[in-house]
Parts: structure tokens; C-alpha cells; sequence
């Protein structure tokens, strides 16, 4: 698939025990249903051929014989598909027998890949019939068929690039060092998994937990196939519990007790972004042990196709689905931002904090933030300076809010109007004022901060920035004026996330009289309010003129947090907000947003100090080393190229 996606499935097909033809078949039937949907790696449980709970059967050899024939048989019924499928079976070889998953593709076995760590505990005995597959790869005959053997084999797909998976087998997962370690050190973006693993009270979450930290802990995809119906249950049970994860995310997961696949894509972008940014990540040396099996689609120029994605793309990246976790994660951002605040005011012996206060979120967050750094210093609320600054654009309802949460947080209140000052620096410029251009605009913001910074130099304390990284991002910001401050407390904090963040203190604080005041700041539309609204005509809106702050937080995450191409940063706004913004709409908003990002740079390069508290950070000391004059030429020229 184009962009670095890669479909992947986990299968459970009933079974029945010894009888590897039916189980064949059954096998068979989720290859073709797989390949339909266009998946390209497709994983089975653990012995899904004869069934793992044959026990001393095991020690037949027909039982043995017909095993392998049947892979031999599914081998085939991969012949002209491009998917590759992993099976397990038990493998015979110089009197001993092997735990084994046998990787299929295009009418042929790719490899055989043993089970290294077998369980002898509790109610696993797999030592009475198994013994730990080599780690070496060796070469074998299969039915006539000369394939390699061993754990330390990878398979490369030659047309899909960073598409290279590696295997281990069930109790290799729960071991402290398991065989995916050294696969995704030599290069495996993607881990399967083949397992039995019996279902007893608490360890599907237990199992789920161990997914999950394994895929986010080796930078990896991981595709878990579990044993289902059809297995004995003399004394163990069989949930078919199916999971695909990547990077520490659970992309899908199958109802337990019902024999099911399930599907869904990995991204190979995100997996390789976050290795080449974790620069410890590949400190092993290449093990020269290590086999690589290189495989075709079977077309001579395979053509990557763009297929409409399963997997769910979330608008908001920054902010969390589920409620809990995202007051939490509120909770968190907030505790961060006022320590931060709270070691620098600490540090320099300041003896108050001066903030500019609009009525609006940035100001209204960075108050909250202050007052809870106060409370921790012990210092009176009254040191805090809110100070107003009524200039041409002021509007009634900002103006009132911003007077009223200040008085509410126990902030002395200082009002400044600006617009006689302004209107003189005008005439000292020779600047019209009744052209409403930037220098109207800019000139405010530089007035406002310069009585800010006074103010702070005044009252021996120090001028707490308000601008949020979506408008620092984007350039929003008057150089030298609100761009500036001594301490910028919400420098790293997304506008949709500063939304959430300020709606979570409302829903969480005890006075009622606050959390109707933060419900009408949030349901305030955000403008800078520069321009004096016309004759029947409404306040500036900010988003009029730069886009949407949830295009505009979206297009952060994915072009500074994985460095993803503009094409496909558009194919995914395109998937998340396919219901809301149609395609041209989008793709206006995205060369805006690369337009303004490298143009801007140079304000970025200055930015005072800030609290990090993400992921997305772009502090020039050290998140966003940036050179101001670079061109944004081969990125507006891709999307240019895209047809609509």
C-alpha cells in the first residue's frame, strides 16, 4: 500500500484436533478471504495445522508426516497471491521435533522458524515432545524443497519499502529476552507472533499489557494470533484472543471466544520515524547470523496501491479519546506548566508575575497557571498583575471576562488602555491609522508587550508568555511583541489542547462562578481582536485568515512528530476529516500551514524559555533545530502535484 502502509491480519479458524486436512481448508479459506482485502501478511496460532493440545500424539508419526504435507498444501494455495501467510505446525528433523511456524508466499514455503523458549510449567509440557529450535539458520529439505531453518531469519518484501517481519512463537514473548528483540535490532519493523496462549481470569489484560509495551518498547508492529475453538479443553481453554499493535497502540483487537480475523494496517512510516529520532535504538551490531529472505509480489513492476484505511485516524492527535485519560492527561500538562513556572519564578527571586489578560484561552490558562504557581510558592495572589489593554478591536465580552476571571483568581487588576499611545506612535511613523494593514495590527501587539515587560522590570517580577505552539508554529505572533515574553508557560501546548485543557479545570473546579466564566471564554470565538469590527459586520476570526486550528494541529503532529511526506499528510487529514472538510479545503489549508511554517522559522529561532510537555515541541534549544532560510519549494511542490 502507498505511504508506508501495510495491511496485516491475525486468523483463528476452528480446528479440529489431528486432523490437519480440515484444518487445511479452514486455513486455506481465511487465506482467500485475506487476499480479497488486501492484506499482505496474514498470522495463525500456534501448531494451527494438527491443533496444539494433541499431546502425546505428537509422538506419531503419521500425525507428523501429514502435517507437513498440509503446509506443503497451503504453500500451493498461495501460488499468484501476494499475500504471505505464517503457520504453525510440528517439524521433524534428525530425531528431533520442532514447535515451528512455516512462512508461505507465492506457491512456496519462504522459511521455517522454530519456537526457542519452551514451556515445562504449571499446564504447559511441551519438553515431553519438543526440543528449542536452533538459532542459526540452517538449510533443510522440505519434501523436496530446500528451505532455510532457524530463529534468526527475517523476510524482506522487495516491493513494499521497511516492510520486514520476523517471528516468534507464543512463551518467546514471555520470556525477559525474546527473539523480536534481536529481529527489530536487525531490521524487522514488524513482529509475529504464533500462540496457544490458555485462557484463566485476568490474563487476557495481562496479555493485551504485553502486546502493547512489547510493540511500543521495540519501535515495532506486532501481529498476535491466538489458538480458539476446536482445542481440547481437558484441562486448558482456548479464547482465540487476536491482537495487532504498533508502537505501544492496540490497533485491533478480536472478541474472545469467537473465531475471528482481524484486520488492519500498520504504518511503516511511523515506526521507522520514531527509530531514526531514538538514535540508541540500533546500538547492537549486525548479528552475521542473521538470514534475510528477500520475496516478490509476483508482478514484475509492482504498483503500490492507495486503499481506503481501516485503521482510524483520529482528528485530534493531541487529545485523548477515552475522558478518563484525557483529564488525566489535562491534569498532567497542567502540573507540568505550573512546576515549571513555579522553579523559574523560584530561581530568580521574582516577587511578582505580569500577565496581559484578553478575555481569550492563552491568557486565560497562563492566569490559571500562575495563580496555582503562587499557591505553591506561597505567594499573595495579589502580586499577580493582570493587566487589560483595551485597543481598537477590544471587544465588550473579552474585556468584561478578562476582568472577571482576574478578579475571581485574586489578581490585582491593572487597565491600560493602549489606543492613545498607539495612535501616537502613528503620527511619530507617518502611518495612516485609518489603513488597517500590519503595522496597525503589529504595532499593538509591540505596545502591549512593552508595557507588559515594563511593568514586570517595575514591580521587580517577571512577564509570563501567553502564545500557544499553534500560533507559534504558524507564525501568529508579532515579532517582538507577543511573540516575546520572559517565560512562555503555554509555548508547548497545541490550541485544541489548551481548549481542553482550560475546559478541563472548568469541569473540575469547585466554584461554580469560575466555571461559568471558563465556559463562556471557551465558547468565545478566538480573534486578536486588532481590527475594529465594521458597520454590522463581526469581530476578526482568527481561523477566517489562517485555517482551522484542528487542520492546523493535525498537520503539527504528523509533519513535526514523524516528518511524513505532504502527500500523505493530506491522505490522512483527507481519512480524519472526510465528514467535515472536503478535499480542496484541505489541501488550501495544508499550503498555508507549509507556507507559513518555513517562512516563520526565524521568529521560532528566539523564543523565550517554556515548560516542554509533549512529544511536539519546537523549542530551538533543542526540539526544532531549524535554519531560518530554508525553502519551503519541494514540499509545496508535491502537493501541488496531487489532482483532486
Amino acid at each position: 500500500m502507498k505511504h508506508g502502509f501495510i495491511r496485516v491480519a491475525a486468523a483463528t479458524p476452528h480446528i479440529r484436533l489431528a486432523d490437519c486436512s480440515y484444518n487445511a481448508e479452514r486455513i486455506i479459506d481465511f487465506i482467500e478471504k485475506a487476499e480479497k482485502q488486501d492484506v499482505k501478511l496474514l498470522v495463525f496460532p500456534e501448531l494451527c495445522v494438527t491443533g496444539y493440545t494433541c499431546s502425546d500424539l505428537f509422538l506419531q508419526d503419521i500425525l507428523l508426516q501429514r502435517a507437513m504435507e498440509q503446509v506443503k498444501k497451503v504453500a500451493e494455495a498461495t501460488r499468484g497471491k501476494e499475500i504471505a501467510a505464517i503457520i504453525g505446525f510440528p517439524y521433524k528433523r534428525t530425531g528431533r521435533l520442532y514447535n515451528t511456524a512455516a512462512v508461505v508466499q507465492g506457491g512456496k514455503v519462504l522459511g521455517l522458524v522454530p519456537k526457542l523458549n519452551i514451556p515445562n510449567y504449571g499446564e504447559f509440557y511441551e519438553l515431553r515432545y519438543f526440543v528449542p529450535g536452533p538459532g542459526k539458520a540452517v538449510k533443510v529439505d522440505f519434501l523436496g524443497e530446500e528451505v532455510y531453518f532457524g530463529s534468526k531469519i527475517l523476510f524482506e518484501c522487495v516491493d513494499i519499502p521497511d516492510f520486514v517481519f520476523g517471528v516468534e512463537i507464543c512463551e518467546d514473548l514471555w520470556v525477559p529476552l525474546s527473539p523480536g528483540n534481536t529481529h527489530c535490532l536487525e531490521g524487522a519493523t514488524i513482529i509475529a507472533n504464533l500462540s496457544a496462549s490458555n485462557e484463566i481470569v485476568g490474563k487476557a489484560e495481562y496479555r493485551r499489557e504485553l502486546v502493547k509495551s512489547q510493540s511500543n518498547r521495540l519501535i515495532c508492529g506486532y501481529v498476535y494470533a491466538d489458538a480458539g475453538e476446536g482445542e481440547s479443553t481437558t484441562d486448558i481453554v482456548f479464547s482465540g484472543h487476536n491482537l495487532i499493535a504498533e508502537n505501544g497502540v492496540i490497533l485491533s483487537e478480536s472478541e474472545r471466544f469467537k473465531d475471528e480475523i482481524i484486520i488492519n494496517e500498520i504504518d511503516l512510516g511511523i515506526i521507522q520515524s520514531d527509530r531514526r529520532r531514538m538514535n540508541t535504538y540500533h546500538l547492537q551490531a549486525v548479528d552475521s547470523d542473521y538470514v534475510r529472505i528477500r520475496y516478490s509480489m509476483q508482478k514484475e513492476k509492482y504498483e503500490l496501491k492507495e486503499l481506503d484505511l481501516i485503521r482510524k485516524i483520529d482528528p485530534s492527535p493531541f487529545i485523548a479519546d477515552d475522558s478518563i485519560e484525557l483529564n488525566k492527561r489535562c491534569h498532567d500538562i497542567f502540573k507540568i506548566q505550573v512546576m515549571g513556572l513555579k522553579a523559574r519564578l523560584g530561581h530568580i527571586g521574582a516577587k511578582s508575575a505580569v500577565i496581559g489578560v484578553s478575555g481569550g484561552l492563552d491568557s486565560t490558562l497562563a492566569l490559571l497557571v500562575t495563580h496555582r504557581a503562587f499557591e505553591l510558592l506561597g505567594l499573595d495572589k495579589k502580586n499577580i498583575l493582570a493587566v487589560t489593554m483595551p485597543g481598537f478591536g477590544t471587544s465588550q465580552r473579552t474585556y468584561n471576562n478578562a476582568l472577571s476571571i482576574a478578579k475571581c483568581f485574586g489578581a490585582s487588576i491593572l487597565e491600560i488602555p493602549i489606543k492613545d499611545a498607539v495612535i501616537q506612535h502613528f503620527k511619530d511613523i507617518g502611518h495612516d491609522a485609518g489603513i488597517h494593514d500590519i503595522t496597525y495590527e503589529n504595532s499593538q501587539a509591540r505596545e502591549r508587550t512593552q508595557v507588559l515587560m515594563d511593568l514586570a522590570n517595575k514591580h521587580d517580577g517577571l512577564m509570563i508568555g501567553t502564545g500557544d505552539m499553534s500560533e507559534l508554529v504558524l507564525g501568529w505572533t508579532t515579532y517582538s511583541g507577543d511573540h516575546m515574553s520572559m517565560y512562555g508557560v503555554n509555548a508547548s501546548v497545541p490550541k485544541t489542547l489548551i481548549r481542553s485543557i482550560v475546559k478541563w479545570y472548568a469541569d473540575t473546579t469547585e466554584n461554580k462562578e469560575i466555571s461559568a466564566l471558563l465556559g463562556d471564554i471557551l465558547d468565545t470565538p478566538i480573534s486578536p481582536e486588532l481590527i475594529p469590527p465594521g458597520e454590522g459586520k463581526d469581530y476578526q476570526r482568527t481561523e477566517d485568515y489562517i485555517g482551522p486550528y484542528e487542520l492546523h494541529d493535525f498537520f503539527i503532529f504528523y509533519v513535526l512528530r514523524y516528518g511524513f511526506s505532504p502527500e500523505k499528510v493530506y491522505r490522512l487529514a483527507q481519512t480524519a476529516f472526510s465528514q467535515k472538510y472536503d478535499k480542496e479545503e484541505i489541501l488550501k489549508w495544508l499550503q498555508v500551514f507549509y507556507r507559513r511554517f518555513f517562512a516563520q522559522q526565524y521568529k521560532r529561532s528566539c523564543l523565550p524559555d517554556g515548560p516542554k510537555v509533549g512529544s511536539v515541541a519546537i523549542s530551538p534549544r533543542g526540539d526544532l533545530r531549524m535554519p531560518s532560510d530554508a525553502k519551503a519549494k519541494l514540499w509545496l511542490e508535491e502537493l501541488n502535484s496531487i489532482t483532486l
